[in-house]
């Protein structure tokens, strides 16, 4: 009786072991499946010369886009009340949902159809709202993924993992990576320009356009059209002579003090970044100086507009964006909608408690600028090397709020879009539900979005990384796949 207990405990022993066994194996034999055997995945960190650490660098293939454009919608712009056509909310407005579910304000009410109608746009006939018209105008320039999820329904981690790839504060943003792999094409700007909305910085602030655990000289500089980067002009009673004069002779003793201590690099890194905020002395006043734009321009944009002076402002912004992708600044951060404590939904897309007059508030703040400035892109032939990118941090239910007239949160399933460099025009992929709840076709999640936009830039993001704490990190840690049905 004794050995036959001894046996069966001993086989359940080694069943549970080789289960274990088997199981790491199939994950294994997963993840090695990604890659062909005569693929090449081993990391790629790029040559960096502290010298000039933002010197422009190739790319792992050719590219696509030279610059990257992010317009990052704060708050969680609705997927339902712009670009995600759901007929059958309309139909079955007012009912409950059929679904339990408990979201980040507590319990649902019904099934609520937009607001906003929807009408067919282009040649294409994609279904886009009324709200945001002047960019439906442009639907057939755009490509829509309308099956993106995220990992959490809170606004500052949701940030973070949009523009960094993780919910945590401390990681490089996608801005960063870029610069890190790319450098930059202007040797007298920043490679990485972060604009925040006039109203102030989104909830994360600056993890959206930080460093992380990269060298700081990677870390996005931030200023608007409204608050330029301060204390930038030259002192009073210094003439143009005496200021290069001085920076001159700052550049001999510079450059004899590097000598004394060949090799340092963190030295070498340091000088290079003064180097450049002393070139910004001249550079960004210059460009976010609007003075010199024509009055067509800034009609164009809403620049002029004496009513509306939150859209006049963000469209100071996106004029500011042009300029800075035209300057050859690599990577630009626009942020629409910012975080302000008490003021919940009154200054970003943070629709909970009365969606109709939020959003009929942002709304026209950003759809006629960032329409203009994907024109402007277009007309410029800018668009060409540009990759325009729109999204948010999560989206939104398709029910009201038990007891309010808005949207609790939803990362199950979520809208972005692309225009310009390498992308189809006029493409929709992916889907959510009947309601617009969760992805249920392609489904995609931030990790591939992001490989997307870095293959765009002719990187590799299995291989681009940085050795950290003893790991190899990378903007998609360890998952991503290139949305290729994307790709035109």
């Amino acid at each position: 009786m004794r050995d036959h207990y001894l046996n069966a405990l001993l086989n359940r022993r080694g069943f549970l072991s080789n289960t274990a066994t088997g199981l790491g194996s199939i994950a294994l034999a997963n993840m090695l499946s990604q890659f062909s055997p005569q693929e090449d995945v081993s990391p790629i960190r790029p040559a960096i010369d502290p010298q000039q650490p933002n010197h422009a660098r190739d790319s792992h293939f050719p590219a696509a886009a030279k610059n990257v454009l992010v317009i990052f919608c704060a708050g969680a712009c609705s997927q339902i009340d712009t670009f995600d056509y759901k007929p059958e909310l309309i139909r079955r407005h007012g009912q409950p949902m059929g679904e339990e579910v408990i979201t980040f304000q507590g319990a649902q009410g019904n099934l609520t159809q937009s607001p906003w109608k929807f009408k067919p746009r282009g040649e294409s006939g994609k279904m886009v709202s009324t709200l945001v018209d002047h960019l439906g105008e442009l639907a057939d320039d755009m490509c829509f993924i309308h099956s993106l999820t995220g990992k959490t329904n809170t606004h500052g981690p949701g940030e973070n993992f949009m523009s960094t790839g993780f919910t945590l504060d401390g990681f490089p943003s996608m801005g960063a990576w870029a610069t890190y792999a790319l450098g930059s094409e202007n040797d007298n700007l920043p490679a990485f320009v972060a604009i925040p909305d006039p109203r102030g910085t989104p909830q994360s602030s600056v993890n959206n356009w930080g460093p992380g655990f990269l060298p700081a000289v990677f870390q996005g500089t931030s200023f608007n059209a409204s608050k330029p980067v301060s204390n930038l002009a030259r002192p009073t009673g210094i003439n143009g002579a005496q200021d290069r004069a001085a920076r001159n002779l700052l550049k001999r003793m510079n450059e004899r003090h590097l000598s004394r201590f060949p090799g340092d690099t963190e030295l070498a890194a340091r000088i290079a970044s003064y180097e450049l905020a002393a070139r910004m002395q001249l550079s960004v006043p210059e460009i976010s100086d609007l003075t010199s734009e024509p009055a067509h321009i800034m009609k164009m944009y809403g620049a002029d507009d004496t009513e509306n002076t939150l859209k006049a402002a963000f469209a100071r912004n996106c004029i500011l964006a042009r300029r800075l992708i035209e300057s050859g600044v690599r990577f630009v951060q626009l942020f629409n909608g910012a975080y302000q404590t008490g003021g919940e939904g009154t200054s970003n897309w943070d629709g909970h408690k009365s969606l109709k007059s939020q959003y009929d508030v942002h709304g026209p703040v950003l759809d006629q600028p960032a329409a203009a400035l994907i024109k402007d892109l277009k007309q410029r032939g800018l668009l060409d090397d540009t990759l325009v990118v729109w999204c948010t941090e999560f989206g939104r239910m398709p029910t009201f709020q038990k007891g309010a007239s808005g949207r609790d949160h939803n990362p199950s399933g979520f809208t972005a879009w692309m225009a310009g460099a390498g992308v189809k025009k006029g493409f929709t992929y992916g889907a959510t539900d009947e309601f617009g709840y969760k992805a249920v076709e392609n489904v995609a999640t931030v990790y591939d979005f992001h490989a997307t936009i870095l293959h765009l830039l002719g990187l590799d993001h299995r291989r681009l990384s940085f050795y950290h704490n003893g790991i190899e990190r990378r903007l998609t840690d360890v998952h991503g796949h290139v949305i290729h049905d994307v790709l035109s």
